[in-house]
């Protein structure tokens, strides 16, 4: 299975350090280079996707290879290369009236910074062409071109030494690396994809379903055939994510007529995609952890269409899909309940935020915030409600008898079960800031969020 190491990495000198950054700087110019070449292109008279593919990327291979060597001038075109098919692809799927899965006009790649403002300093290296030893003293080696060499009197590799522990030392191949300055935190980055072996994975204790019900205030709601519900807070997640895009917004008023960004901008954009991203990751290792330990084998949760036909507005599938990135989540879910030999299967759960699951009637319910109401006396919690509908829809299992929910809350660093856990599912709990009359959603990244 596939599987990521992420970890910061050290120069062992000063020399060093400055040789990685002109490494990641030429790379990035490398980028900008090729890019500017197929975005001219695609931009011409004729607009077709075939012209982007006749930029002369060899000529710019040759130009940059004595300094990264051949092998990471190619990486950084292909890497620029696989941007293009992806936008493409995303293009397409908008045009698409049946594909659903693109909700925004997508946009062409970005440029890696630029040289007045600085570049975003970024290389990719390919499998073959570093690597690394953990231990006691870990490290990581990469190859650089024969000019950096020469500019600074170096033999063989640049040897960077590892910060931390990797999640999967053991590991049966190895994937290209991405190695990158973070300026939030100013250190050096990278990311391994690797190869594990399936014995790595472990196996569901028991054959248990739950199914899952992903929304904007109440990022996730779970129920399980064990009569087990959890329900995960994201009113303050939000509040923050809107916080931070509020003060992008006023930056951007400020720039100049010809300026699109600063590095403030940049780097607030980054701090907001990190924290989002933390909390993705927290959510989904303490959920899949918990299923695993109630023995759960298999979740449903909902196809991208379903969200986006079910959800009551525009904003609220703006905070779904912008703030929570519904895609990057579920693909992250289901990378996480791989480890644990649980599988998630996409099904329908359209009209199952508005079924009541008294009377089974869907056009005389109401949702009020987190409450939904049926004239036939029902009144329950709405995302719990849909949660447990959408499981009993698809498992033949018994579900058992609800036991009261788990609530967690986020501090920054984990999900942790809030004060006001065991109380009446049916009690509001909804910040009002952030129910579908808030006008000013924030948008996503343009890169994956």
């Amino acid at each position: 299975m596939k599987r990521t190491n992420t970890f910061a990495v050290r120069p062992l000198s000063e020399t060093g350090e400055q040789l990685l950054r002109d490494l990641l700087d030429a790379s990035a110019a490398l980028w900008n280079e090729a890019n500017y070449e197929r975005l001219m292109r695609y931009n011409g008279e004729d607009g077709f996707e075939d012209n982007v593919w006749d930029a002369d990327t060899g000529r710019l291979e040759g130009k940059y290879k004595g300094v990264l060597g051949a092998s990471t001038a190619q990486q950084v075109i292909r890497k620029n290369s696989e941007a293009w098919r992806g936008f493409f692809e995303n293009k397409n799927a908008y045009h698409d009236e049946s594909d659903r899965s693109v909700t925004e006009h997508p946009e062409p790649p970005g440029f890696w910074g630029n040289k007045d403002d600085g570049r975003k300093l970024h290389t990719v290296i390919r499998n073959t062409s570093y690597t690394v030893d953990w231990g006691e003293r870990s490290r990581l080696e990469i190859l650089v071109g024969s000019e950096l060499k020469d500019r600074y009197d170096r033999t063989g590799r640049l040897r960077l030494e590892i910060a931390g522990s990797p999640d999967w030392p053991d590991y049966d191949k190895q994937g290209r690396l991405d190695l990158w300055y973070d300026e939030t935190d100013s250190t050096f980055r990278t990311s391994q994809p690797v190869t594990v072996s399936d014995d790595a994975r472990a196996t569901p204790l028991a054959s248990e379903k739950a199914a899952l019900d992903i929304g904007a205030n109440k990022l996730v709601a779970c129920t399980t055939t064990t009569g087990k519900q959890y329900l995960y807070n994201g009113c303050k997640l939000f509040q923050r994510f809107r916080g931070t895009t509020t003060e992008i917004a006023r930056l951007q008023s400020k720039l100049e007529e010809d300026q699109y960004s600063s590095e403030r901008i940049r780097r607030l954009y980054r701090k907001r995609t990190r924290r989002r991203d933390h909390a993705q990751e927290a959510l989904c290792r303490d959920l899949i952890e918990r299923l695993y330990d109630d023995g759960v084998e298999t979740v449903y949760i909902g196809g991208l269409t379903d969200v986006l036909e079910t959800h009551w507005s525009v904003e609220t599938n703006a905070k779904t899909h912008n703030f929570w990135a519904f895609k990057q989540f579920t693909e992250r879910l289901t990378c996480t309940a791989e480890e644990y030999g649980i599988s998630l299967e996409v099904r329908s759960e359209a009209w199952t935020s508005q079924e009541c699951p008294q009377c089974g009637g869907t056009d005389r319910t109401t949702r009020h915030q987190d409450t939904l109401t049926c004239p036939c006396g029902f009144e329950g919690h709405a995302d719990l409600t849909a949660s447990k509908t959408f499981l009993k829809r698809h498992t033949s299992k018994a579900v058992r008898p609800m036991a009261r929910p788990v609530r967690f809350e986020w501090n920054d660093h984990r999900w942790s079960e809030s004060p006001c856990s065991h109380e009446n599912p049916k009690e509001q709990r909804t910040d009002p800031s952030t129910v579908h009359r808030d006008r000013n959603v924030a948008s996503g990244e343009s890169q994956a969020v």
